[in-house]
């Protein structure tokens, strides 16, 4: 079972790895400081039910 995803960093453009954690339910959102420019992205996670593939859309804070 995958238990890391990546996103883009809605500032900075670049890639970041991130743990999800299923037992979160098939829909949650949070916020995640960048790994490279450290600004807060909130990112939207969605696992999909049968083939647990998780997908990642990243915004702003604030």
């Amino acid at each position: 079972m995958q238990n890391t995803a990546e996103y883009y960093c809605a500032y900075c453009g670049e890639e970041n790895t991130t743990f999800v954690d299923f037992s979160g339910g098939n829909q949650q959102s949070y916020v995640e400081d960048c790994q490279v420019c450290c600004r807060p992205n909130i990112l939207y996670v969605r696992i999909d039910e049968e083939t647990l593939e998780i997908e990642i859309d990243s915004e702003y804070e604030g």
